[in-house]
């Protein structure tokens, strides 16, 4: 019998990057999402898809039996770091409590092998950037807490059953499958560039900048910008490493090591579209730190972890081919 990777919220942006990925590898993945952000049609038809909640035991315990599922990508959840601040309970419901009830499945099905989408939330706002995996972990809105608590939870899952897990800590995920395959499809998404090509091509007036005076060379906040493909790459070696090494556990940082600000991102979507953004000037918000930078050698000293698009106009180039596909021919 096939053996498959379970892959929860494969049909939502991340997750459904890593399900072609697992694909171009050889894998075989097996979707399971409730569809509340997700997209049917993000999945290939070729792949299996049960849609349903990953608290359900009945449902994630028939699935892994059914398809021989050996290891576990979770993806599923709540992302929007507003929302977590004001309603904390979704958050805490979502990516914790539900965390909780899947591990529960896994560890009585014997999958010994987990992947978990974390984030730089978990470090708050740290004192200094680069920032790299053992800087303390404070988070400051409910998402990183959210996130955080599994990863302590997979720590204690590690210590007492015969199971290993990967937690990659995300920076700014954006972009799009370079073959038009996928893309960010979320309606009111707040991904910096996801918005900026949705200004470009119309479905928005204009952008807003959160603050210009921040402790940067153009006083906008800096971030670090991966591409949805190197990340989705990074997933299918840190399961190969899981599988090759049983004994083994991560927690990495997943971004590439350096940054651009808010004007240098709205500079290169102008550039690829040939437009002129119109800039609103808004005061900053709440928590958002100068800048934040991965330190990512780590990945790249254990995993091997090599990206292949790290280039700030072929991520925008690729975002709003997407964006464009949407457009023309809208995912359901």
């Amino acid at each position: 019998m096939q053996k498959s990777i379970l892959v929860t919220g494969g049909a939502g942006y991340i997750g459904s990057h890593a399900v072609l990925a697992l694909k171009d590898n050889g894998w075989n993945p097996v979707v399971i999402d409730n569809l509340v952000t997700g997209f049917r049609g993000a999945v290939p038809q070729d792949v299996p898809f049960v849609e349903g909640n990953i608290a359900d035991h009945d449902l994630v315990s028939a699935t892994i039996k059914k398809y021989n599922i050996i290891a576990a990508m979770h993806f599923a959840g709540s992302v929007v770091v507003p929302e977590s601040v004001s309603d904390p309970l979704k958050y805490y419901y979502n990516n914790t409590a539900n965390t909780r009830s899947l591990l529960e499945s896994i560890i009585k099905n014997e999958v010994r092998h987990f992947i978990f989408s974390s984030t730089a939330a978990t470090y708050g706002i740290p004192e200094t950037t680069p920032v790299h995996e053992d800087m303390p972990k404070i988070p400051i809105n409910p998402y990183g807490t959210s996130k955080l608590m599994t990863e302590y939870m997979l720590a204690d899952v590690a210590a007492a059953h015969d199971f290993n897990y990967c937690a990659l800590r995300y920076f700014n995920v954006a972009g799009a499958d370079p073959k038009g395959r996928t893309g960010q499809s979320t309606a009111g998404a707040t991904h910096l560039i996801k918005v900026a090509v949705e200004a470009a091509l119309g479905k928005r007036d204009s952008i807003s900048i959160f603050g210009t005076d921040y402790d940067t060379e153009d006083g906008t906040g800096v971030r670090d910008y991966i591409h949805v493909s190197d990340l989705a790459a990074a997933h299918v070696i840190a399961l190969e490493k899981l599988i090759d090494s049983p004994e083994d556990s991560h927690i990495l940082n997943c971004g590439y090591g350096h940054g651009f600000s808010v004007t240098q991102v709205l500079d290169a979507v102008d550039r690829v579209t040939n437009n002129k953004l119109v800039r609103n000037l808004e005061p900053r918000r709440a928590g958002d730190p100068d800048a934040l930078i991965s330190d990512n050698s780590k990945i790249k000293q254990r995993f091997g972890w090599t990206p292949q698009y790290d280039d700030l106009n072929l991520i925008v180039k690729h975002a709003l081919a997407w964006e464009q596909r949407l457009i023309e021919n809208p995912i359901a």
